[in-house]
Order: C-alpha cells, then sequence, then structure tokens
C-alpha cells in the first residue's frame, strides 16, 4: 500500500536526493525519495550499485568519479529513509500535493516539504539531421554503458563542446569503441585561456586537471579531435551516414553511421515549472533555473529544489545543497535548532563555494556552442514531437506572435509528450533571433499538469 503523507518528500534519487535523505533521516525527519529509476544513483551515479558489485570492468572505464558515488549510495541505503523505486511523479503542488505512478497505479502523497532534486538533462542540440535514426544525446549513450554495459559497435563521430565530451569520449575510448572522431564546436584552449580564468583555476586545479588528463589520454589512444569546427550537419537518407563540417573555411566531411551530440547541460525544470516556482535566467550557464536561496527554497514555502536542477554545479556540489536543503527542512519541521544547523552547513558551504568557483571557471572556459542552440535552416525540425519546423516559427514571429507562449499557441510547438523539454530552449533562440532580444526576453513555454504523460486508467483510479 503507498504511503499517503510524509514529512519530507524528495523527488529524485541522484546525488541531492541521496545525499540530501541521508541527512534528513539522520535528524530524525520522515523522509520518503521517489525515484523513477529502479536504483539509487541518477544520472551521474546510475546504477552505481550493481557497477560495484558485478561489473568491475565497467567501473575502470567510468572512472574515479563516478565510483565515488557507491559510498553516497551506500550511506543513503543505511540511513533508514523510505525508497520508492520506480515512481513517476507528474505533478508537485505548492500545497505539498505530489502526484506519483507507480507499478501501474497513481496515488497522491501529501507531504509537509517537498525538495525537487531531479537533476539536469543535456541540452538539447538541433542541428540538421539531428533527428535521423542513429543521432542521440552523447549523455543517452553513457547511461546505456553505465545502465546495461551496452557500447556501440560502429565508428562513432561526437560533435559539440563542454569538458563532458573529452570524459564521454575517453569512456568510449576505455571501452574499445571505434571513434571516428571528436568534433569539438570551440577552438582549443590555450595558454592565453588558462591565464584569462587563473584564480578560480588555482582553486579548483585539481578538476581541471582531469580534463587535461581526459585529452592527453584521447591523443595517448590516437582519437582524432578536431577543434573549432562550425556548422555540422548531420546527413543520410532514412539514417546517419555522414558528419559535414567547417573548420578553417573549408568544408570536411567523414563518414559516421552512429553521431553523438552534446552542448552542455541544463536545469530539468518541468516539476518546478509545474508548480510555477519563480524562474531565474542563468547567464553564465545561458539557461533558466528556479529562483532559490542558499537553502534552495524557492518562492513557495514549502518546496525546495536541490543539485543539478537549482543550477549547474556537478555531483559533488549537488550533494552538498542537497544536505543544506535537508538542514532547512529539518528547521522548519521543528527538528533542529536554527544555531546548531548553521554549525552543520559549515562543511557543505565550503564545498559548495569550492564548486561555485570551478563553475565560473568552467562556464567561461566551455560556453555553450551559439551554433548548436538552434537551427537556421527553413526546413529544420525544432519540436521534434509536432514536428514544427524553423519556417513556423518565423511565421508565427511575422504575425505578431513575439512571446514563447504565443508561438507556441499559434504553431503547436512545445505541446507534445515532453512539454518543450527537446524544444523549448531552441524555440526560444529562434523568436529572439527574429526580434533582436536577448534570448530570455521571449520566456518560457508554460507547462501543463501533469508534467509526464500518465494513462487515464491510472487517473481513473486515483483516489483523491
Amino acid at each position: 500500500m503507498a504511503r499517503t503523507s510524509c514529512e519530507l518528500a524528495i523527488i529524485g534519487g541522484g546525488p541531492a536526493g541521496m545525499a540530501a535523505a541521508a541527512r534528513a533521516a539522520a535528524l530524525g525527519v520522515d523522509t520518503i525519495v521517489l525515484d523513477e529509476q529502479p536504483a539509487p544513483g541518477g544520472q551521474i551515479y546510475r546504477a552505481i550499485e550493481t557497477v560495484q558489485a558485478s561489473r568491475a570492468d565497467d567501473l575502470r572505464i567510468l572512472g574515479e568519479e563516478y565510483a565515488e558515488g557507491a559510498a553516497l549510495a551506500a550511506a543513503f541505503r543505511a540511513s533508514g529513509a523510505a525508497y520508492e523505486p520506480g515512481s513517476v511523479v507528474w505533478q508537485a503542488l505548492e500545497d505539498g500535493r505530489i502526484g506519483v505512478s507507480c507499478n501501474g497505479a497513481a496515488h497522491m502523497l501529501s507531504a509537509q516539504r517537498i525538495l525537487i532534486a531531479t537533476g539536469a538533462m543535456e541540452r538539447p542540440v538541433p542541428i540538421p539531421g539531428w533527428t535521423l535514426p542513429g543521432v542521440m544525446g552523447a549523455g543517452a549513450a553513457q547511461t546505456l554503458l553505465k545502465a546495461c554495459g551496452l557500447v556501440p559497435d560502429v565508428p562513432v563521430v561526437i560533435i559539440g563542446t563542454g569538458p563532458l565530451i573529452y570524459l564521454i569520449a575517453v569512456q568510449f575510448a576505455r571501452a574499445g569503441v571505434p571513434i571516428a572522431s571528436v568534433l569539438v564546436a570551440a577552438p582549443e584552449i590555450g595558454m592565453t585561456d588558462a591565464l584569462r580564468v587563473l584564480p578560480g583555476a588555482l582553486r579548483s586545479g585539481r578538476t581541471l586537471l582531469k580534463g587535461l588528463a581526459w585529452r592527453s589520454e584521447l591523443r595517448g589512444m590516437g582519437v582524432q579531435m578536431v577543434h573549432g569546427v562550425s556548422q555540422p550537419v548531420v546527413e543520410g537518407s532514412g539514417r546517419a551516414e555522414a558528419v559535414s563540417y567547417t573548420q578553417n573555411g573549408m568544408r570536411h566531411r567523414i563518414a559516421a553511421r552512429l553521431v553523438l551530440l552534446h552542448n552542455g547541460v541544463i536545469p530539468s525544470t518541468q516539476l518546478a515549472l509545474g508548480a510555477r516556482c519563480k524562474q531565474a535566467w542563468d547567464a553564465g550557464q545561458h539557461c533558466w533555473r528556479p529562483q532559490t536561496n542558499d537553502w534552495g527554497a524557492t518562492s513557495h514555502a514549502r518546496i525546495a529544489v536541490a543539485g543539478d536542477g537549482a543550477g549547474i554545479l556537478g555531483a559533488r556540489g549537488a550533494a552538498s545543497l542537497g544536505r543544506l536543503a535537508a538542514l532547512d527542512a529539518a528547521v522548519r519541521l521543528g527538528k533542529l535548532d536554527p544555531a546548531r544547523c548553521d554549525r552543520m552547513a559549515s562543511e557543505d558551504r565550503s564545498e559548495l563555494a569550492r564548486q561555485h568557483g570551478l563553475r565560473v571557471v568552467l562556464d567561461r572556459l566551455f560556453p555553450p556552442a551559439a551554433e548548436l542552440l538552434a537551427p537556421t535552416g527553413a526546413g529544420d525540425i525544432v519540436c521534434r514531437c509536432e514536428e514544427i519546423t524553423v519556417a513556423e516559427l518565423q511565421d508565427a514571429v511575422t504575425q505578431g506572435c513575439t512571446d514563447a507562449n504565443r508561438v507556441k499557441a499559434f504553431t503547436r510547438c512545445g505541446m507534445g509528450p515532453c512539454q518543450g523539454r527537446m524544444c523549448g530552449a531552441a524555440a526560444a533562440e529562434v523568436i529572439a533571433r527574429m526580434l533582436h532580444q536577448s534570448v530570455d526576453q521571449p520566456g518560457q513555454f508554460r507547462v501543463r499538469l501533469p508534467v509526464r504523460p500518465v494513462p487515464l486508467a491510472e487517473l481513473a483510479g486515483l483516489q483523491i
């Protein structure tokens, strides 16, 4: 029988959710973790328990950063917090009600506090040809490696920017995947760039050295890395067959049966949007995120957001944010004295300062590639669910639609099952460019409840 009430409901079982649950349970807070996945770990530490227990070779391939998740998962399992895997949350409301689907049935959970810890998602990369079979997000391919040990057996081309493309390329190369090329949509980082961010780099040198080590390892394995790539296009008739791109004014073409795209990650904001939490534009990370204070509290008294869902900081930063949000929940629930809360928060605040310093460095060295944010060809698809093209969005703007939701109403862009997760950012880019505005001015697509598709049979059996 599903629980119907709790003091603290945590949505998501990644670093922030696990750390928050362990901290809250230790303070006597009645805590439930609702996790869509079958086991804790989130995207960053997906399947960490299984990999550690029975897939030693994959643990070596994925690296020490991934292995760090084992201790976090073990602490969570030992905490006594209730864990409900396979739970899809389709609404979270400001009054504390949460809609959940689990094992083919929907139910409502009432919580005194809600912590949304749904993490990040890959920023969609809507380049020409991105809808062809044989094209997927680099993070999705990495998920298959973590969850199942599955890797491609055909030559792979990786396109994009950001430090994660080097990590993913290293992991695949270690696994024996033939990597045809890594096409980086940014110049290679040189001494001038390093000096530009030297103060921050010195504070977070160990992490940056890892990135340099990944590139060095790739070169040692003979992986081709091409920097300064522009105008990438996935070519093919019915499926991906090749990638063409421009470098130094010359057009190149490389055969590719599998193309992986990556242009950084952005907060997963759907539940917070559905709860009408105020959002803030993050110019450094070029994305929207929930507006939160230092404890993760949002504009709604019952709802907090922690982890990469509140702003991209990585696994360690996410765990610290989760613990701080748990401390705040314990104070609000009368389980913890504010003075003791401040003392307990000291270590995580210090860790967050380090991670914020690193984030500033990474944002300056690896900004999202502007030309990968939205397609420019009239016939290029922006919204995959409704098959809406650039030309259709431009026509709506020409007819007087000057914000994202008017364009949505005129075109159905963002009205599909994903509710704009895969097209909202690109649509805003198209609108802003048409109107010569900054990309935050068109705003965000509004989210309808439920934020995830729910079978009618489950809703019909819902006990309100």
